[in-house]
């Protein structure tokens, strides 16, 4: 008789069905929240092609936190009038 062995993926090798469940869910929650605040950013200034760039390509979080950190520029508190436009000089 032949003895077939089911293809194993490779986290399935390595970690439990439940463990390697968990772990996946961790990694899609923390991917979609950091995501969430790098499209949140783009969007609030106007930087349209790294909207588009964290739409279609996923790093499981570590682009977005580089843009977050390191590449977005934040407001100015005082140069951007209440209704988000430049006051009127």
């Amino acid at each position: 008789m032949n003895d077939i062995s089911p293809v194993l993926l490779p986290a399935q090798a390595f970690l439990p069905a439940g463990l390697a469940f968990g772990v996946l869910l961790v990694i899609i929650v923390w991917s979609i929240v950091w995501k969430g605040f790098a499209l949140w950013r783009a969007a609030r200034l106007g930087q349209r092609v790294w909207f588009v760039v964290f739409l279609v390509v996923n790093t499981v979080g570590i682009l977005e936190i580089i843009y977050l950190y390191f590449l977005s520029k934040k407001e100015g508190s005082g140069s951007v009038g209440t209704n988000g436009r430049q006051p009127a000089a």
